[in-house]
C-alpha cells in the first residue's frame, strides 16, 4: 500500500498512475476534496487533518510500503511531519513539489514571510488583493488597518475559510469567495471591481493559477508581492510526476 497525501491537482494523476501500475494507493487529503480518479479498484480515499499520531497509525494500519507526500508547495509543517515520521519508521519517503513559476514581469517584490508581504503591499499606496488564501489573515488586516488602505481576501466559500475571515477581523464586504485557480479575465474582473493595485500571491506553479495572476496584474499595471515558498530539504523531491512514478514503482519491486 502507498499513502498518498495529497490535496492539490497533480494529486489524482499521481494516484492513478501508481494504481495502473498496479499498486493499491490510499489518498489522503485534509479536507473532502473532488478528485477524479475514477473508479479505480487499488485507491482508496480518506479525508480530514491528520496529526503525527493518527498519520503513524494509518500507515501501520494500512500496511504502507511508501509515503508520497503531494501536499500544497507551502505546506511546509506537513512535509516536515511526514517526513520525519518516514524516517523514524523506516519507510521510503517521495515528496512531489510542482515547478516554480518563471516570473517576467518587472513590478514584481518577493518576500520570504507574511508579515514582510504584508508591509510591502500596503506601502504601494493601492487597494490589495490578498490571493493567498485564508491562513495568515492577520498580518494583512493589521497593516490595512494601520495604514487606511483597502484589503481584499479571496477565499474558498467554507465555513473554516470564512470563519478565519471573521476572526481576522475582515468585514464581510472584502471577503471574494471562489475556487481556483481563476482565469486572467475573472482575475483581471475582480481586481477592476474594487478598484486593486497590488496583488499578494504565492509561487503556486502553472497548475495553481499563478501564471493568470502575473498576466493580470501585467494587463493592468498592478504591483504583485509574492511571498516565496518555504526551503523542503530536496531529499526524494520530484518536479515530474511521471519519474515520481517511475521512482516509486523502482522502490516497490
Amino acid at each position: 500500500m502507498i499513502l498518498l497525501l495529497g490535496g492539490t491537482s497533480e494529486s489524482a494523476p499521481i494516484a492513478t498512475g501508481l494504481a495502473e501500475r498496479g499498486h493499491a494507493v490510499i489518498v489522503s487529503t485534509a479536507t473532502d476534496i473532488k478528485l477524479n480518479t475514477g473508479n479505480h479498484k487499488l485507491i482508496k480515499r480518506r479525508s480530514g487533518m491528520l496529526k503525527p499520531e493518527a498519520m503513524e497509525e494509518l500507515i501501520k494500519k494500512e500496511d504502507v510500503a511508501l509515503l508520497v507526500d503531494a501536499t500544497h508547495p507551502y505546506a511546509a509543517m506537513v512535509r516536515k511531519t511526514s517526513r520525519e515520521i518516514a524516517t523514524g519508521l523506516n519507510l521510503p519517503y517521495l515528496t512531489y513539489i510542482r515547478p516554480r513559476t518563471e516570473f517576467n514581469y518587472h513590478k514584481i517584490t518577493w518576500t520570504n514571510s507574511h508579515d514582510a508581504a504584508a508591509k510591502v503591499a500596503v506601502s504601494f499606496e493601492n487597494p490589495v488583493l490578498l490571493m493567498t488564501g485564508s491562513r495568515n489573515l492577520v498580518p494583512y488586516v493589521n497593516e490595512s488597518k494601520n495604514s487606511g488602505i483597502d484589503l481584499y481576501a479571496r477565499v474558498l466559500n467554507n465555513d473554516d475559510s470564512l470563519k478565519a475571515c471573521r476572526e481576522a477581523g475582515l468585514a464581510f464586504d472584502k471577503v471574494i469567495t471562489g475556487r481556483g485557480p481563476f482565469s486572467v479575465k475573472t482575475n483581471i474582473e475582480q481586481m477592476e471591481l474594487y478598484g486593486v493595485g497590488t496583488i499578494v500571491t504565492k509561487d503556486t506553479g502553472r497548475s495553481g493559477g499563478a501564471y493568470e495572476k502575473i498576466d493580470a496584474a501585467k494587463a493592468l499595471g498592478a504591483e504583485v508581492v509574492v511571498v516565496d515558498r518555504p526551503d523542503y530539504g530536496g531529499e526524494g523531491e520530484h518536479g515530474n510526476i511521471d519519474s515520481l512514478i517511475e521512482v516509486a514503482c523502482e522502490i516497490l519491486k
